[in-house]
């Protein structure tokens, strides 16, 4: 063959592979809601992000250069966004549990930064210290690719419910009721047993001992929540596939999207609509944020921040339980911005006090740093009047999506 014809396959070759693919980097945006005018910066937010923010970051953006930079950033790469429905579509992962029975999983989070790589993972090297008491699984890998989960069950049966407290103070709430609950050797944290060195994946469950056609009824949405995490709104084997809700909330002053999937809380798990996994419990929380040992990062949940939907400051549990729309979370370091990041997050109560309220000091907060400033000031207390710290309330959230 000629010189020319083996630069002319080589070529073809090249454009064939570029066409077919599908490595995590590629991963994209689906449905990012209308552009901004050519040459500008700002772009109406996607109908998901109303009306907590109206205007949004445009397309070209400097982040497109660095991702530290302004947004937005897709964190995980094996995602698929659509920030109209506000809606992450992930790759669903079959396993099984060593007692049998099937296990279907997402894998958000892992140790090795090379493996969050090739996975499309985020990063969280200090997730390694989760491995503590019962707040890890094993898992063997087989030849075959199955994964086999050494225990931890989840039942998705129980029907999500939550009771507010009075119209003027809804949290807490009188009642709830987690729609999924895990067994008490159920945790998100997998330790791979035959790798050649320590690695640890956030793998929550998001369906148990259902078979594949069971589950395939639901690629087109309408699921049973008896059947699956209640933040599943579609799901399908046939297609290796599983849409999550996301959540909305803040770090360092930027909008992100993240997923709830456990909570260490019965309470917590049901606001967040997540899986009370009583495992988690043993994680370590009141320790700082970069001492050697603590694997969770903090997240400031208000409690009575101002509520109405078109409220320009709304925030907190009063508005969530009363205004149907999130808290607003405000979450600490994440991939592009710190080097602290974990999906695991230690809650902090924050709590604005009578005389800040009287003297209009109560505002929507969206920075770490100007939260520690107002408690500092004695602006922002705990639950218990006392000062801003975690009070041993765990969520599992991993960011997906930095808006900007």
């Amino acid at each position: 063959m000629s010189q020319r014809k083996w630069l002319s396959l080589i070529a073809l070759l090249a454009v064939a592979l570029v066409a077919t693919n599908v490595l995590p980097s590629r991963a994209e945006v689906i449905n990012r809601g209308i552009e901004a005018r050519p040459y500008h910066e700002a772009r109406p937010a996607p109908a998901f992000l109303q009306p907590d923010l109206s205007i949004v970051v445009g397309q070209p953006s400097p982040s497109e250069i660095n991702p530290s930079f302004l947004g937005p950033v897709l964190l995980m790469k094996s995602a698929q966004v659509d920030l109209v429905k506000g809606t992450a579509k992930l790759p669903l992962h079959k396993g099984k549990l060593a007692s049998g029975e099937t296990a279907w999983f997402i894998l958000t989070d892992v140790t090795d930064e090379n493996l969050a790589d090739l996975h499309g993972v985020n990063y969280s090297p200090k997730l390694a210290y989760g491995y503590t008491g019962r707040n890890q699984r094993n898992v063997t890998i087989q030849r075959d690719g199955t994964w086999v989960f050494d225990r931890g069950r989840v039942d998705f049966q129980p029907r999500l419910s939550l009771t507010p407290g009075p119209a003027a103070a809804p949290f807490p709430p009188q009642a709830v009721q987690p729609g999924s609950v895990g067994d008490r050797a159920y945790t998100p944290l997998a330790k791979v047993t035959n790798a050649t060195k320590d690695i640890l994946f956030n793998a929550p469950m998001v369906a148990f001992n259902q078979s594949d056609e069971a589950l395939n009824a639901f690629c087109d949405g309408n699921v049973n929540h008896d059947l699956v995490h209640d933040k599943v709104v579609a799901i399908c084997p046939r297609d290796g596939t599983v849409t999550l809700e996301l959540t909305l909330g803040f770090t360092f002053s930027k909008p992100i999207l993240y997923l709830s999937t456990e909570a260490n809380d019965p309470t917590v798990a049901t606001l967040e609509t997540a899986t009370y996994a009583p495992a988690m419990e043993d994680l370590p929380f009141a320790q700082e944020d970069a001492l050697p040992g603590e694997s969770a990062e903090c997240i400031y949940v208000f409690i009575n921040g101002a509520t109405g939907l078109d409220h320009p400051h709304r925030q907190g549990l009063y508005s969530a339980l009363t205004d149907g729309r999130g808290p607003l979370n405000v979450l600490g370091g994440i991939p592009t911005i710190n080097l602290d990041y974990s999906p695991l997050w230690r809650i902090f109560p924050a709590v604005w006090t009578e005389e800040a309220i009287a003297r209009g000091y109560r505002a929507r907060l969206s920075d770490a740093i100007h939260i520690e400033d107002m408690g500092a000031k004695g602006y922002l207390r705990s639950l218990d009047g006392g000062d801003l710290r975690a009070v041993g309330l765990i969520v599992n959230c991993p960011v997906v999506y930095r808006v900007n």
